[in-house]
């Protein structure tokens, strides 16, 4: 869930860090034996569109362009059969979160449970109208830095079948999370994962318990199918890599690190953030196969955070000053519906959705909840109005603190926001 990865860039922006259902009981399901192998996928895509038009383009248009980090849709009806698995366990809490259709979405969280691990996947068919659970790793959930064996705070799944649960450690599924096997992961802690154009990219670093994560760490890929692990940069304060319209981007201190290929080519732009005198890039969204928006903050103090959001329409090799989102909250990410509509969030005494209309020129808060700054992780969209965020992510197994763990949907861009039940 890149609590820590958030902690340290927010750091040097306000000085103030963020603060396995098994089929019948959590913590006893493994990947089991057998399975392995590669995942089959799609043909890896080939470079990203020539096109011009950077506002309606959509992150997950088709399977093969690769997963977001997160999606939603408007679709509501019942699915023609029902979904593999067994009960949703009392008590289920949300940690991340990854849509692969319009309907179709695996969340990675906690229950309480009388033999830990404790984790937890569960899938729905419907957008949420009815959830199943399924087996997970066996590997308790924790926030980075916080275990020094193995754990987990991440999900990704490249289409219904081939999926990933990451951490301390890279589990993978190739039937659609009914078995997982352990992969070899490309570091010791991974930081972010992606999928895009048959590609797997990963941010990988170095995290001790009680110690932190380090500044520094690696963009890697393999292929979706299967391999081995290959350099693609080595990385400064990256934050997570965002996905959209063929398009990945990933921040490098005050550069982006843009790929139309998977990672298998990459271009690097300079920020704009010190132009606006503020300290560092804090997040980094793709809004359509030519265009980035970028989100820099500075000057924090007493839990605010002055935030400037600049546009590129050339994937960062031109910035445009857009518009400044309210001063509240130390910043956590940024994404995009489209080139028009953008979503911020941020915590510290609260926690807030802040949404522009009108490409970052504007902000209204679409969601807040003040509860000392629990903040959100895996925000994302997949069409031009249907998004999807984690309120209150779980940082531990079987949920000890409480943490509400909520799942967020909106179907208007990010304009208004609404709880779903597990």
């Amino acid at each position: 869930m890149n609590t820590s990865l958030r902690a340290s860039r927010v750091a040097l922006v306000s000085g103030a860090a963020l603060a396995a259902l098994a089929l019948s009981a959590c913590g006893s399901a493994s990947s089991g034996a057998g399975g392995g192998g590669a995942a089959s996928s799609p043909t890896a895509s080939s470079a990203s569109s020539a096109s011009s038009a950077s506002g309606g383009a959509t992150s997950a248009a088709a399977s093969a362009t690769g997963s977001p980090s997160a999606v939603a849709t408007t679709a509501t009806s019942a699915p023609t059969t029902a979904p593999s698995g067994g009960p949703v366990p009392t008590g289920f809490a949300a940690a991340s979160v990854t849509f692969v259709s319009p309907d179709e979405a695996f969340v990675l969280g906690t229950a309480p449970c009388v033999k830990a691990p404790c984790t937890s996947i569960l899938r729905t068919l419907d957008r949420g109208v009815s959830w199943r659970g399924l087996p997970a790793p066996v590997a308790p959930l924790a926030a980075q830095s916080e275990l020094a064996g193995p754990a987990v705070w991440g999900i990704r799944f490249a289409n219904p079948s081939d999926g990933f649960v990451f951490g301390n450690g890279l589990w993978e599924t190739t039937d659609g999370g009914e078995q997982w096997t352990s992969a070899v992961s490309p570091g010791p802690s991974i930081d972010s994962l992606e999928i895009i154009d048959g590609q797997v990219l990963a941010v990988t670093g170095t995290c001790t318990p009680n110690g932190g994560c380090a500044q520094t760490g690696t963009l890697l890929r393999r292929p979706l199918a299967g391999g081995a692990w290959q350099l693609v940069s080595q990385v400064s304060d990256p934050g997570v890599i965002a996905t959209q319209a063929r398009v990945a981007a990933v921040l490098d201190v005050s550069q982006v690190i843009v790929s139309t290929d998977g990672g298998i080519s990459t271009a690097k732009h300079a920020t704009p953030c010190s132009m606006a005198g503020l300290d560092v890039p804090a997040s980094i969204a793709v809004t359509g196969p030519n265009g980035l928006a970028l989100l820099c903050a500075g000057n924090g103090a007493a839990g605010s955070v002055d935030k400037t959001v600049y546009v590129s329409d050339d994937l960062g090799a031109h910035w445009t000053k857009a518009g400044s989102p309210a001063r509240g909250g130390d910043p956590e990410e940024l994404s995009a519906a489209s080139a028009s509509q953008l979503v911020a969030s941020a915590a510290s005494g609260a926690s807030m959705l802040y949404y522009s209309a009108d490409g970052g020129a504007q902000w209204t808060t679409a969601y807040g909840e003040g509860d000392g700054g629990l903040g959100f992780n895996d925000l994302g969209f997949t069409t031009a109005t249907d998004g999807v965020v984690v309120y209150g992510p779980v940082v531990s197994d079987s949920n000890t603190e409480g943490r509400p763990g909520r799942l967020l949907l909106t179907s208007n861009g990010g304009a208004s926001w609404q709880a779903v039940s597990f």
